[in-house]
C-alpha cells in the first residue's frame, strides 16, 4: 500500500492532486498566478471544494490568461457572479482582476517567478517532517512573501494562504518522510 500525507484522505480527485501536483517545484509564472488566485478563494473554504471546481474557474476565468483577465470591467465581474461552477464571491473575483494587473506589472518589471522564488532564495526548502502534526501553517518565508505581495497591492494573501501556496507550488516539500513523493522531490533535480 502506499504511503501519503494524510490531509488528502481517499478521495481520487484529491488523490490525483497529492500524487501529481502537491510540492511539485513550479516555475511557470502564469500557473503561480493561478494557484495563487485559487489559494485566495479558498480562504475560508476547504481545498477540495476549489480542486472540483477548478475547471470551472480555468473556464471563467478565461485559462487564467491575466491580460485578459486585467481587462475586465464592472460588466464581467457581475457576469462572473452569476456562475454557480465557481465561488461567487465579489471581493474574491475583484481581487483576481486586480491581481491579474499587478501580475502583468510584475511580470514586467522582474518576472512573477522570480519574484516569488526569491523568499526560498530561488530553491524549494527541503522539510523532514513526520507528522502532519509537526508542519507548520506560517512560517517568516511565507509572511515575507504575504507583506511583498500585499505591498503590491494583492489582496486574500495572508502568510496561512501564501504558505499553502509554497507548499502546493513546490517552494517547500512539505510531503511527510513516511509519503511515497517526499524522497522523488527531496532529490536536487526536483528543485530545477
Amino acid at each position: 500500500m502506499t504511503s501519503r500525507c494524510t490531509w488528502c484522505g481517499t478521495d481520487p480527485l484529491y488523490v490525483a492532486y497529492h500524487d501529481t501536483e502537491w510540492g511539485v517545484p513550479e516555475y511557470d509564472g502564469r500557473a503561480l498566478w493561478e494557484k495563487l488566485v485559487l489559494d485566495g478563494f479558498q480562504a475560508g473554504l476547504s481545498w477540495i471544494t476549489i480542486l472540483r471546481k477548478r475547471d470551472a474557474f480555468r473556464e471563467e476565468f478565461e485559462g487564467f490568461d491575466p491580460e485578459r483577465v486585467a481587462r475586465w470591467d464592472a460588466a464581467r465581474i457581475d457576469r462572473a457572479l452569476q456562475n454557480p461552477g465557481i465561488i461567487r464571491h465579489r471581493g474574491k473575483i475583484e481581487s483576481t482582476v486586480k491581481g491579474a494587473r499587478l501580475y502583468l506589472d510584475i511580470q514586467a518589471q522582474e518576472g512573477f517567478a522570480p519574484f516569488l522564488w526569491a523568499f526560498v532564495g530561488g530553491r524549494p526548502i527541503q522539510n523532514h517532517f513526520a507528522s502532519m502534526a509537526e508542519v507548520p501553517t506560517a512560517t517568516p518565508e511565507s509572511t515575507a512573501m504575504s507583506k511583498a505581495l500585499k505591498k503590491r497591492g494583492f489582496t486574500f494573501c495572508g502568510p496561512v494562504i501564501t504558505y499553502a501556496f509554497m507548499q502546493a507550488t513546490g517552494m517547500v516539500n512539505d510531503h511527510v518522510t513516511t509519503c511515497h513523493r517526499h524522497a522523488p522531490l527531496s532529490r536536487p533535480e526536483a528543485g530545477g
